[in-house]
């Protein structure tokens, strides 16, 4: 768990993803989209990926992945990022994090 909370609190924003998982991709390009470049570690291409999903659930995440920290927070998963997109509050968590600038 302190791995993952490491990781978590090392850049403005980070995604802990799958590289299979759909839902990770689009939260991904949604952030690139954004103008942010977050710190994306894939758990399905590290020895201790399963380890991570665990912390990462013990952490509430509800879904393991996508789980979304900006400013060293748990965000949310999926559902969470884009409710925050569609009522406008991400981008501005963004610019807070200091993730993206403007």
């Amino acid at each position: 768990m302190d791995r993952v909370k490491d990781l978590a609190s090392k850049k403005a924003a980070v995604i802990f993803t799958k590289s299979s998982c759909c839902m990770c991709h689009s939260i991904k390009q949604l952030f690139y989209e954004l103008g942010a470049s977050p710190a994306i570690h894939e758990l399905d291409q590290v020895s201790n990926g399963k380890e991570m999903e665990y912390a990462l659930r013990g952490l509430g995440c509800n879904s393991s992945v996508p789980a979304v920290f900006i400013g060293g927070k748990y965000v949310g998963s999926a559902k969470d990022i884009i409710s925050l997109h569609v009522d406008g509050s991400l981008k501005q968590m963004l610019i807070d994090a200091k993730a993206i600038w403007f």
